[in-house]
């Protein structure tokens, strides 16, 4: 019980979520890992992601799911990121995921993963690695209505979802 207890821990601090590089740091055997999915204690999201099933869902789940599932260098990108911050009323159907090095793994539909170029900018919203929200904002313009990209860079600003150099930059770029 201890073991599951330790392992319970990390997972409430990661949307649920439990990697196999995490249980191989707690030092938990696979036996343990499949006796627990086995018992319904763990339910498995993919090669080597697991989510503890007494967990209390969040709003972020899916796009730490996303993260998790794709692997180490992964971060939310693009549409994604305003969908996250909720802002600017976009819902993508998948979630975008950039990644900086090649993937071999199978993902499920609702994952689409791009290459990362060395422009991206890499941030972290409530623990979920993802492409700056001023970067993605800029990036959007021609793909998303303006009126819905000023509204978002105003609700950004007021939300403090920018820190006070990015929104004044982009109050600028944007006329708002």
């Amino acid at each position: 019980m201890k073991k599951y207890d330790e392992l319970y821990e990390v997972a409430v601090s990661n949307y649920g979520l439990v990697t196999a590089k995490t249980i191989d740091e707690l030092g938990i055997h696979l036996k343990d890992i499949l006796e627990w999915v086995k018992s319904g204690r763990l339910e498995k999201r993919g090669r080597g992601v697991y989510r503890i099933t007494h967990y209390l869902p969040t709003e972020y789940d899916t796009y730490a799911e996303a993260v998790a599932l794709v692997g180490d260098t992964a971060m939310i990108c693009g549409e994604s990121v305003l969908a996250m911050h909720n802002l600017a009323l976009v819902n993508p159907v998948r979630v975008h995921v950039a990644v900086r090095r090649r993937l071999r793994k199978e993902l499920p539909d609702w994952i689409e993963t791009e290459k990362a170029t060395s422009k991206i900018t890499e941030d972290n919203f409530n623990g979920i690695p993802c492409q700056k929200l001023s970067e993605v904002i800029r990036l959007s313009r021609g793909k998303i209505l303006t009126e819905r990209l000023v509204s978002a860079v105003h609700e950004a600003g007021t939300k403090g979802l920018l820190d006070v150099f990015e929104y004044e930059a982009l109050k600028k770029e944007f006329s708002v």
